[in-house]
């Protein structure tokens, strides 16, 4: 399956760029093992829900878009919610595998990766557009028309365990012959789908891949130069982010939070905020067989074992 090349009209904007990407307190950051530390006995007893999310972006946005949906989780479940950040993907996993994290917002293959480490990690809802999400190449190197001009040259992923940002990029490289770490000169790894676009457009690597749901929101916020940094080629469709519980939680307060989510109305100004922070029109039920191709994706690259 061919990626579909694309080269938008050039379009000026102003490049403000990633500012707070610089200025992120550290205290903000928590890894798997500041997760256990963090756990009290009023949460051990299921009074909080504590809540995490894979880091695809800067922190301060996870945090500014989680914020209305943790204030909207506490009035329909009746109990305090707490967001509970990490440093990497993996963090996610373990604490949704180590009972540290309740309810996780993943990717297709952090979803596959929770639930093979725990056995029951249960999918609940995802956005409408994950059904038929995709990625985007980008570069600023003018000379730069296809994936094929990037012989030789330099490449940013996401994370290594973001679907979109690697997996599957990757996956469909390899569909039409490149292999990344023979066919670019240098592989790296900005950890987000933001961060890969100020490499990019900083001139740090000569290309890259990322969430196209993030590059839209970066050229509608002006945070990209669009006449600097172009799209080469959009992946096909493949399933991707969703809404996830660890596989013990009580039944009645999975079915509640299931239902939280699915009540979301675009009517109603409050959900309204909701669904645009969550870049959602309304969230749908999704099941571990709709990430099935993503498990099969990674092993065929050896991200599986």
């Amino acid at each position: 399956m061919k990626l579909q090349t694309k080269i938008p009209r050039r379009r000026n904007r102003s490049a403000s760029f990633f500012a707070s990407l610089l200025l992120l307190p550290i205290t903000l950051l928590f890894g798997s093992a500041a997760i256990a530390e963090e756990i009290t006995g009023e949460e051990k007893s299921q009074q909080v829900l504590r809540v995490s999310a894979i880091p695809d972006e800067a922190p301060t946005e996870l945090q500014r878009k989680f914020k209305p949906l943790g204030q909207y989780l506490e009035q329909q479940l009746g109990m305090a919610v707490r967001f509970v950040p990490v440093t990497d993907y993996a963090a996610v996993v373990q604490g949704l595998a180590a009972d540290k994290v309740d309810l996780a917002w993943l990717g297709g293959f952090t979803f596959v990766q929770a639930r093979l480490q725990t056995g029951n990690a249960i999918p609940l809802v995802q956005r409408e557009r994950d059904r038929n999400f995709t990625s985007k190449f980008i570069s600023a190197d003018p000379a730069v028309k296809t994936l094929q001009d990037l012989k030789g040259k330099s490449f940013v992923f996401g994370s290594i365990s973001s679907t979109s940002g690697s997996l599957m990029p990757r996956y469909f490289m390899a569909k039409d012959g490149i292999k990344p770490e023979t066919f670019f000169s240098r592989v790296a790894y900005s950890g987000a789908h933001d961060a890969t676009a100020a490499w990019v457009q900083a001139g740090k690597a000569d290309a890259g891949v990322l969430n196209a749901a993030v590059w839209d929101k970066l050229v509608a916020s002006g945070k990209v130069d669009t006449s600097r940094v172009r799209v080469l080629a959009t992946t096909p469709p493949y399933f991707d982010y969703n809404w996830t519980v660890r596989g013990d939680l009580a039944p009645e307060l999975t079915a509640k939070i299931k239902a939280a989510f699915l009540a979301l109305d675009p009517q109603i100004p409050q959900h309204k905020t909701i669904l645009e922070l969550q870049a959602a029109e309304r969230f749908i039920e999704t099941a571990p067989e709709n990430y099935q191709s993503i498990e099969d994706a990674a092993r065929s690259v050896g991200l599986l074992k």
